[in-house]
């Protein structure tokens, strides 16, 4: 399993996991992306965007959790990539990630450290605050 930055060849592959809500993602302007691949196919991709609030980066994710092929979930490639990012997020010395999700997937992410900020119409947006050990 690879984790590798996001090339603009890998944009049909993406597209091809969640076309509908990848689609605007790819078109934000300063967003950092990651592909996954295992045997030289695209299997998922996730990013994020430093914006003008200091301190804060936000996850670029498919809203619905969707980012890799079915074949390829239920088998902890989810996580890898979310770690994968905000080990990325904390080297550019951010200190707070948040996220827009469905409700759905808010039990994964606070198992991940994250915490419910707001919720409205069946969606939540999370923050987690990224910590470095010394």
């Amino acid at each position: 399993m690879d984790v590798r930055p996001y090339l603009p060849a890998d944009r049909e592959a993406c597209l091809q996991i969640d076309r509908a809500r990848f689609e605007s993602f790819f078109d934000q302007a300063g967003a950092t992306y990651f592909v996954m691949e295992h045997d030289g196919v695209v299997i998922g991709c996730g990013g994020y965007r430093i914006g003008s609030e200091p301190g804060f980066a936000t996850l670029l994710w498919s809203p619905s959790w969707g980012i890799e092929r079915p074949d390829s979930q239920k088998v902890g490639l989810e996580r890898f990539l979310l770690m994968y990012c905000l080990r990325e997020i904390g080297k550019s010395g951010i200190e707070r990630v948040r996220l827009e999700a469905p409700q759905s997937a808010a039990a994964f992410f606070e198992g991940q450290g994250f915490k419910v900020v707001s919720l409205a119409e069946g969606r939540v947006e999370m923050v987690k605050k990224l910590t470095v050990c010394a």
